[in-house]
């Protein structure tokens, strides 16, 4: 439904902290089976929603301390997960370009905008609640480092080739295809190296 909307290859966006995918997040569909029961969703990409979809992945090298301001608040959100849930009225503020913001509830590539301006990297000036999760490559200095399904998506390569500058920390950011499953963006940290 929003893949039409959008025109867009990717359409759902989340948030990891490590290279291999194993701590992603996001708000979507909370069973696979039913895309509107919504809220906060610790991401599976093992699953067959996921290993169905293409994604890109895209790195971004943070500080530590925009690192931990980012994991400090969504490890809040996840702490109370079941007081969130998703903002599908926000979707419709997109399309008329309208910002709605509700009191915990966020659609995925706002939750993700969220994260980034809460660590102070989000350079974009339009609202965490307009973004699309085509515009978030361009909201920070990202780097494509790998497109392709899912499943194909090897960490440990990707990690064997990314270098980390004293004193900051790599992340990735993806966006993801996922039939009815709307956006999706990676943002990990690269622990070695």
């Amino acid at each position: 439904m929003i893949k039409s909307y959008t025109g867009q290859r990717y359409n759902h966006a989340s948030i990891a902290f490590d290279a291999a995918l194993t701590e992603v997040y996001s708000f979507g569909r909370k069973t696979e089976r039913n895309p509107f029961i919504g809220g906060f969703v610790r991401e599976d990409l093992r699953s067959v929603l996921f290993m169905q979809a293409d994604c890109a992945v895209y790195s971004l090298t943070v500080t530590k301390e925009e690192y931990q301001i980012m994991r400090r608040f969504v490890q809040e959100i996840y702490v109370q997960r079941e007081r969130y849930r998703y903002n599908f009225i926000g979707l419709f503020g997109v399309m008329v370009q309208k910002p709605v913001v509700r009191k915990h509830a966020f659609f995925c590539s706002q939750f993700v905008a969220s994260v980034l301006k809460r660590g102070r990297v989000l350079y974009f000036d339009k609202d965490p609640s307009l973004l699309e999760p085509s515009e978030l490559p361009y909201a920070g200095n990202f780097q494509l480092i790998f497109e392709g399904r899912v499943k194909d998506y090897q960490a440990s390569l990707i990690s064997d080739r990314v270098h980390e500058s004293p004193g900051r920390r790599k992340h990735f950011f993806a966006r993801h295809s996922g039939g009815e499953s709307a956006f999706d963006l990676n943002n990990r940290e690269v622990l070695h190296r």
